[in-house]
Order: C-alpha cells, then sequence, then structure tokens
C-alpha cells in the first residue's frame, strides 16, 4: 500500500498547482461575495508528520480555530482548514469588517463563525472542485464545521483512522490578501488526511508507484 510520504518532489509540485487552481477559483468567489479584490495562492505542499502538523500550529494545547470537512466521493477524507486566533480574528475584518470578534474573549459573535465557516467551505470547494477535476473523479465536501478548541483536541479525531497506515499529512499553505492597508497577508494551513482506503487510488492518479 502507498504511503503519503512516499510522495515525491514532481507529486506534490502537482498538488501545489492543484492548490493554486483551486485557491484562484476561491478567490474569484471571495472577491464577488465580498465586492472587492481578494488574491490567494498557495506557496508551498509538504507532507509533515504529526508532531510537526502539531508544532505547525503552535502545539497541542495551542488554541485554534479550525473549519472541518469530510470529503466524501471517489477519494474520500478529512480536510482541516486552519487559523490561528490572530489571523481569524484578522480575517474576520478584513473580509467582513467586524472589529470586534476576538477568538479567546469574545468567541460566541455568531456573525463572525458563520463568516469562518462559509469562507472555509468556500475555499475548501474550491480546492476539491480543482482536486476533482485533476482524478477525474467526484469530490464533495460535507457541511463545514467550525470549532475553537486546543489543536490536540480539536486533530486528534481526525488523525486516529489515517494513523493506521501512516504518521504524516498533507500541509497545503495558503496565503489570503485583500489588498487592504491592514497588515500582510492571512496565512493559514489545510491539512489533507485521505482515508486509510483512499490513498492508492489518490496517489496512482499523482503517479506515486507502491
Amino acid at each position: 500500500m502507498a504511503s503519503i510520504e512516499s510522495l515525491t518532489a514532481f507529486q506534490l509540485d502537482v498538488m501545489k498547482e492543484i492548490g493554486n487552481i483551486g485557491s484562484g477559483n476561491a478567490a474569484t468567489a471571495l472577491s464577488k461575495m465580498l465586492n472587492k479584490k481578494i488574491d490567494m495562492h498557495v506557496p508551498s505542499v509538504r507532507v509533515v508528520d504529526f508532531e510537526e502538523m502539531m508544532n505547525l500550529v503552535g502545539g497541542p494545547e495551542e488554541i485554534i480555530t479550525a473549519v472541518f470537512l469530510r470529503i466524501e466521493g471517489e477519494v474520500p477524507g478529512q480536510m482541516f482548514f486552519i487559523l490561528s486566533p490572530e489571523e481569524a480574528e484578522s480575517f474576520v475584518k478584513q473580509l467582513t469588517g467586524i472589529d470586534d470578534f476576538s477568538v479567546i474573549d469574545h468567541p460566541d459573535n455568531l456573525m463572525a463563525l458563520s463568516a469562518l465557516q462559509e469562507i472555509g467551505n468556500i475555499l475548501a470547494g474550491s480546492y476539491l472542485s480543482a482536486l476533482s477535476d485533476f482524478i477525474g473523479g467526484s469530490l464533495q465536501p460535507s457541511i463545514p464545521l467550525i470549532t475553537i478548541d486546543m489543536a490536540g483536541a480539536i486533530l486528534a479525531e481526525g488523525l486516529l483512522e489515517i494513523s493506521q497506515v501512516s504518521d504524516h499529512a498533507m500541509v497545503i499553505d495558503t496565503l489570503i490578501d485583500d489588498h487592504g492597508d491592514e497588515g500582510d497577508p492571512i496565512k493559514g494551513h489545510f491539512f489533507l488526511l485521505p482515508d486509510p482506503d483512499s490513498f492508492d487510488h489518490l496517489f496512482d492518479k499523482l503517479g506515486v508507484s507502491d
């Protein structure tokens, strides 16, 4: 059985290109929805082990904002879109104008949470649409669920099934820029976790041989 750590630099470049196609589609959708120019790109796609994945978000006890989706279809699995509290607050403020949202102090702003949930849905849906086109099969995201909690608590359930066959996951770094005057582009991470039975099919489509 193939494993995610067997991906070569070439296959990761293919995933990066798919990510950039998806992020371009998402940027177009967000630009229309928000009536402002949004640019997105994927600077890197990499394979990391679970410890590195936790470290990327600040460690298992770090509070994070996560949009979780199940992937159904030809290559089922799970996807997380992860933002730090600061990035989530900046995202909400820059893209919706809500300036009193605090992940730590006021995490119950329903409008802000709904905006994050919908934006995560657009990003994931655009990426999965690009991946569907590449593999020639259908992939559909579930209804997104947004969670604010410690990284270890959020990610543990998603890692449980994949850990049966691998201790690695794919990280798709994402930069989102609304060309405003406030700060740098927002940095987020997609964690792509195909189900164990999905590995061989996905990697075969990417040209990975056992």
